[in-house]
């Protein structure tokens, strides 16, 4: 069948491949480094106390079976070296089947990682990782040209994720409406990248002129995805510089990369393509029976974006096949932050020694000054920020979190940019404070040197010891 197969996009199926296994070996590196404390036997919130109340159908993954910490860390660290494999382009050394069994696996074992996740693996990246992953696997190698309709399904998905959160921003937050949420999301964002502050001090005329570009490429260009080249590559490569911009302006894990990778698909590349042997006839059935059974599936996810009720970020069904997508449909117009502290003092008091813990990726000592992480994906950072916006967000996991600082747990020191207590002398006690960030000036950075300042509102948690019950959060 001559019209299945675009031999023009080889060089995008390669450009596309290799960038999406990157972004797959920055997930399994964050998952490997990160799950003991978070998800692990004695983490904030264990696996196997979730696999023992979720069934299997609604959550499917191999830890369902089975689950330690070693077969964990063993699961993860396999997911980045199949993923640096992929990165080298092993793919292209194996047989078409081979290939696809090849891709298969990153998907599979990332699939069941994210269904026992919970809380920390409840970002819209995470769905969007399995969606763009499952479709690649259908996209073949070098023995045959590029199928078009895995390459329509891509800009498919694309245009959900593009138009979607344009779409949630339209009807959530007026002030997307008025051109005026700039003026207060570079402070508010859930992790400011080195450059924030910069975008944030940008004169506000200029921020109209983000936000309607914004609405533009969300809202129109997604559409001109599906017109004929060289439009379609245009379409793709505008969206691809206003994704660089958002990676300049802050730190949101991959979910600009792979926003990036999706649209390299897009571009047809001015190269000559090789000559490619026919298509085999199994993997054109296999290829058209895959795009029906997710054309099918796209219904819940086409009606959600037409709908007046439409929420962002949910999957409907347990394997992340197709799913909705969304951002910042709100703006948060102050920046709230739980700022931890311990003593060693034996009874805890304003005036006693209280040292406070400081964390990579969120604000914490005011002259500590944003750095880059994204790809990377700080899970507990980007948490705490939902704590800040509201106290439902610390769930089980902050009492965990709290408890684990006054053991000096090893795993989850390991989440934090710095401890003020020696390995070997915990804190007596603990507490949680909420303080309210703003941006300095450019007079108080000068005579501060500090990017940030922050004023205390109220106490979060109480002093609490490990011999006592820990205090709900309020």
């Amino acid at each position: 069948m001559g019209w299945f197969m675009a031999p023009e996009y080889w060089l995008s199926r390669l450009v596309f491949q290799r960038a999406l296994a990157v972004v797959y070996l920055v997930a399994f590196l964050g998952a490997a480094l990160q799950f003991r404390a978070l998800i692990g036997e004695r983490g904030m919130l264990p696996v196997p106390r979730f696999v023992a109340r979720v069934p299997f159908r609604r959550a499917p993954s191999v830890f369902q079976l089975h689950y330690s910490d070693r077969f964990f860390a063993v699961w993860a660290w396999s997911g980045c070296a199949v993923s640096a494999a992929l990165v080298a382009g092993l793919d292209r050394q194996l047989p078409l089947w081979g290939c696809m069994v090849l891709w298969l696996v990153p998907w599979a074992l990332y699939l069941s990682i994210v269904n026992v996740g919970q809380t920390w693996y409840a970002f819209g990246w995470e769905s969007l990782l399995l969606e763009v992953g499952f479709l690649a696997v259908f996209l073949g190698n070098d023995e045959v040209a590029p199928p078009i309709v895995v390459l329509l399904l891509l800009r498919w998905l694309l245009f959900r994720v593009e138009f979607g959160a344009g779409l949630i921003k339209m009807r959530g937050d007026a002030c997307w409406r008025k051109l005026t949420c700039l003026d207060h999301h570079h402070e508010t964002q859930p992790m400011p990248g080195p450059l924030s502050w910069f975008f944030h001090h940008l004169p506000k005329p200029l921020h109209r002129v983000e936000v309607a570009a914004n609405h533009v490429t969300q809202l129109v260009v997604p559409v001109l995805l599906f017109t004929p080249q060289p439009i379609a590559t245009a379409a793709a490569a505008l969206m691809v510089l206003t994704q660089l911009w958002l990676v300049l302006s802050g730190n949101f894990s991959w979910l600009n990369w792979i926003t990036i990778v999706i649209a390299l698909s897009a571009i047809e590349f001015p190269t000559t393509a090789p000559d490619v042997p026919g298509t085999p006839l199994w993997y054109e059935v296999v290829v058209l029976a895959v795009a029906t059974g997710l054309v099918a599936l796209s219904y819940r996810p086409a009606r959600n974006l037409v709908s007046s009720r439409q929420v962002m970020n949910r999957s409907f069904d347990p394997l992340h096949l197709v799913n909705t997508y969304g951002a910042f449909g709100s703006v948060s117009r102050l920046r709230h932050e739980v700022v931890i502290e311990g003593t060693a003092d034996e009874v805890p008091r304003e005036d006693s020694d209280w040292r406070e813990y400081e964390f990579k990726g969120k604000p914490g000592d005011v002259r500590h000054w944003p750095r880059q992480f994204a790809p990377y994906h700080l899970r507990l950072d980007w948490m705490l920020w939902f704590v800040g916006l509201s106290p439902s967000y610390a769930g089980a996991w902050f009492t965990g979190l709290m408890e684990r600082l006054l053991e000096n747990d090893r795993d989850t020191l390991r989440l934090l940019r710095s401890s003020p207590f020696p390995k070997d002398a915990p804190p007596r006690y603990v507490r949680a404070r909420l303080y309210r960030y703003r941006y300095t000036t450019w007079r108080e950075l000068r005579e501060t040197g500090a990017c940030w300042q922050r004023t205390y509102l109220r106490e979060f948690m109480p002093p609490t010891r490990l011999d006592r019950p820990v205090a709900r959060s309020r």
